[in-house]
């Protein structure tokens, strides 16, 4: 695959491309790279055109100057399909790729811009909470209540430094303990944002093919995305966890092949 590199809403963006034929973006998940999809681009490109960018914060691209939210992510999807693909294109997403395509799908833009659309793993449902989460938040909520009574700037400084306390460290999630800087403000923004008000303004056919084992976007999440568009058809994979086209590969490019390139 070719590795480029282009200004996208100021950011020097990197991506892969490959194959001829119509285009295709693929859009990674939360934590991956444009590199943990290559293998399934190469396998779409023997019969597309397959664009793979590195979201800002990720991979080889660097980090957006501020902390954005799953909006300002759509947004410069937006701006690279307009400004590098130059043509209507189809969609395979994973995980926060998911989220990012629902909120491109709701925009009027989408009906020129975008063909096919193929989720797998989506994330944005917001899921399923056990004891565990909410003893985690309440405790959080509680640490945090004395420092939000101090002046501003002794306030910050106090929630610097419980920020830096075992404790502290040890209510975040394991994504969120491996962030600094503005990607944990962007991770926050992200899980805290629920899509489901998303589902009914999408009018687009979307392909949802989902690893029955995912336990980070599990089926039920699947099923409550098919359920809120109108026209969505959901296909579940056996033998396939959260990266069904890594965990069942065969099964993952046969079922997308039929669907992107249906024999007449």
């Amino acid at each position: 695959m070719e590795s480029h590199f282009v200004d996208v809403s100021g950011i020097k963006t990197h991506f892969l491309k490959a194959g001829e034929g119509e285009p295709l973006l693929i859009l990674h998940g939360w934590g991956s790279s444009a590199q943990v999809m290559s293998q399934l681009a190469q396998h779409m490109a023997i019969k597309n055109t397959c664009y793979v960018i590195d979201f800002p914060g990720f991979g080889k691209t660097p980090a957006p100057n501020s902390a954005w939210d799953v909006s300002e992510y759509m947004r410069f999807t937006q701006s690279f399909i307009q400004q590098v693909i130059g043509r209507k294109t189809s969609l395979l997403v994973h995980s926060f790729g998911g989220r990012v395509a629902l909120k491109l799908l709701e925009q009027s833009w989408a009906q020129t811009w975008i063909d096919k659309v193929l989720i797998t793993g989506g994330a944005g449902m917001k899921p399923r909470r056990t004891w565990r989460f909410y003893y985690r938040k309440y405790l959080a909520k509680t640490l945090k209540a004395p420092f939000l009574i101090l002046p501003k700037a002794l306030q910050e400084k106090g929630l610097q430094k419980l920020r830096q306390t075992d404790l502290w460290k040890s209510l975040g999630s394991s994504d969120y303990k491996q962030l600094e800087g503005v990607m944990r403000e962007i991770f926050v923004k992200t899980v805290s944002e629920y899509l489901e008000k998303t589902l009914p303004n999408i009018s687009h056919e979307v392909f949802l093919l989902w690893g029955k084992n995912d336990d980070s976007t599990p089926m039920y999440q699947a099923e409550r995305i098919k359920a809120g568009i109108q026209n969505a058809t959901l296909v579940g994979i056996d033998g396939a966890g959260h990266y069904a086209f890594l965990d069942n590969p065969s099964a993952f490019y046969a079922i997308a092949d039929a669907y992107f390139h249906p024999k007449s």
